[in-house]
């Protein structure tokens, strides 16, 4: 492909764009965010990440993360990805429909004072919508991370990551950084022992 070189340099150039834009303008409030999961942590909460297709790719990634380790070692904390069970999500998906596949779970396990993180490029899946519902009448702390519309999550969540772009590479690649700093300042929060000072 004799184009391939451009497309790169146009891909890198769009996706440190959009990522330059979310950050400077959410800096305060990821450091806040990451303080509220924090604090849920330290007092025996845990943290409930759900998305679809990509967007449950990096629900998975983020628990592993908590649960195994981001950084340095330290002990492990309580997340869990709510799309990796096949047979809740079939069980579920099959005697109540795929729109309840979250909302059952957070039902389930769902307690005050967890985190309830849901990831969504467009803010309108059904399910995650539900299962954000489902959250706040839960009590617990909702996060939501989707694009630039925000979609139906906008009124659902306490806090909204929107990423300015409407393309769904620019914006998963976003929610893998931003996923990745809250994993850190939360570790780093808890554990200050194990990072260096300087």
């Amino acid at each position: 492909m004799k184009d391939a070189a451009q497309l790169i340099e146009h891909f890198v150039g769009e996706s440190f764009r959009v990522k330059s834009a979310f950050f400077r303008e959410n800096k305060e409030t990821i450091a806040r965010t990451a303080e509220t999961i924090a604090h849920g942590l330290r007092t025996g909460h845990k943290v409930l990440f759900f998305g679809n297709g990509g967007s449950a790719a990096d629900a998975q990634h983020l628990a592993a993360e908590l649960v195994g380790r981001f950084g340095p070692n330290r002990l492990p904390l309580p997340a869990i990805s709510l799309s990796t069970d096949t047979s809740v999500l079939t069980a579920i998906g099959n005697d109540y429909g795929f729109a309840k596949v979250f909302a059952r779970q957070i039902e389930a396990l769902g307690l005050p004072g967890d985190t309830a993180v849901a990831i969504s490029t467009s803010g309108d899946s059904p399910n995650v919508v539900e299962g954000i519902d489902v959250a706040r009448a839960k009590g617990l702390f909702t996060v939501g991370f989707t694009g630039e519309t925000g979609g139906k999550l906008n009124d659902r969540v306490e806090v909204l990551f929107r990423v300015p772009s409407r393309e769904t590479p620019r914006i998963q690649e976003t929610h893998a950084l931003l996923g990745h700093i809250l994993c850190e300042l939360v570790d780093r929060e808890l554990f200050p022992e194990i990072y260096p000072t300087d």
